[in-house]
């Protein structure tokens, strides 16, 4: 397994993770098989979506917020009930073929790090497996 760090700037934000992932799979030498890209936080997630339009991003954000507010009527002490939801909607993991030495994603396709509770120091870990 392979432990990123990564530094979010902003209370919420998507980071697209692609390359990092790419890169981790051309260093492993992997031509065939599947890689596991997994967030060890409870307010922030990972989830695959287009990357050619910043819009998009923009639009599921602002779309969570509207349903998910920052302040709303919860009861979680700390403040960030809001963050807890969204990542639990995004997801903590996603899994991705590797064809070629490559990421089999769409042509519009990307990998995301959803942050909902930043700016922190954040991992991501990494599972190459050889099929």
């Amino acid at each position: 397994m392979i432990e990123y760090s990564i530094q979010t700037n902003k209370p919420q934000e998507f980071i697209d993770i692609t390359d990092i992932v790419q890169k981790e799979i051309k260093k492993s030498g992997v031509e065939e098989g599947l890689v596991v890209i997994a967030v060890p936080h409870t307010t922030a997630g990972i989830t695959i979506n287009e990357n050619a339009d910043p819009d998009v991003i923009h639009d599921i954000l602002d779309s969570l917020n509207n349903v998910f507010p920052v302040s709303g009527n919860y009861r979680h002490v700390e403040g960030n009930s809001h963050a807890h939801i969204k990542a639990s909607l995004m997801g903590s993991s996603c899994s991705v073929i590797i064809e070629g030495g490559k990421l089999n994603l769409g042509i519009w396709q990307g990998i995301y790090f959803c942050e909902f509770d930043g700016p922190r120091n954040r991992k991501i870990n990494i599972q190459i497996i050889k099929g």
